[in-house]
């Protein structure tokens, strides 16, 4: 059901990004062109927990983990869309379990929100919409699962953590159109990177990121201080 970049998307693809991923094994379900325009839109950025920033694995007592390869991903992305619309973009957790590892991960990097214990995360995606002044179009989502479908179909912007044993979750999402992109990594391989450097990448600015954070210059001086600024709200499912 899935399909890969096709030769007319290929020449659509101005920054070489979507060629290069779908080398990797990435599979584009949007027009390359489409979805370049829509995270031209995008504001926000939204992650699920697990399953994204891991396989999802836990055991009594213990939360599951999260890569450095991965924050530096949502960091340059976030500093991306700084450079891009001159203010900070919207940066979130929804996860539907009660997550310490998240909720710390959120805090150090300084996201707007994290919502814990999310039954329903449409609602969550409509609550943090209301709060910052967003349409639904400017949100950008990484996910996995069933649970996360709901949030996808509000989304502008749907990339789909590859798990290798959800073969017809795939073809669902991709029949559905909950799904732009499914990554070639699964969720304990820096899929979340994958994600945020295709982003920067289809908008043009993967260089210039780069360059600007590897010098620690003025402008990745001012984002950073707006950054560390933030101070990020937790938000429970009773509220939401």
């Amino acid at each position: 059901m899935v399909k890969n970049i096709s030769k007319h998307d290929a020449h659509r693809d101005e920054s070489g990004a979507a060629t290069r991923f779908a080398e990797l094994g990435g599979i584009f379900l949007a027009d390359v062109g489409d979805l370049s325009s829509r995270i031209a839109s995008v504001r926000a950025l939204v992650f699920d927990w697990d399953g994204v920033f891991n396989l999802g694995v836990k055991t009594q007592g213990a939360g599951s983990s999260f890569s450095e390869a991965d924050s530096m991903g949502t960091n340059m992305l976030r500093y991306g869309l700084w450079r891009r619309d001159g203010l900070l973009p919207v940066a979130a957790i929804i996860t539907g379990a009660d997550n310490p590892t998240a909720e710390g991960f959120a805090k150090r990097e300084h996201f707007q929100a994290v919502f814990r214990g999310i039954a329903n995360k449409r609602m969550a995606i409509e609550k943090l919409c209301n709060l910052h002044g967003l349409e639904q179009s400017q949100v950008a989502c990484v996910f996995d699962d069933i649970n996360d479908l709901g949030m996808a179909a509000e989304c502008g912007a749907r990339f789909l953590v590859r798990r290798a044993a959800s073969p017809l979750l795939q073809d669902f999402a991709a029949r559905n159109d909950l799904c732009d992109y499914i990554t070639a990594a699964e969720g304990d391989r820096f899929a979340v990177r994958e994600c945020t450097e295709l982003m920067l990448g289809l908008m043009v600015a993967f260089d210039e990121v780069v360059r600007s954070r590897s010098a620690y210059d003025d402008d990745y001086r001012k984002y950073f201080s707006a950054r560390q600024a933030i101070e990020t709200e937790h938000i429970a499912e009773t509220v939401v």
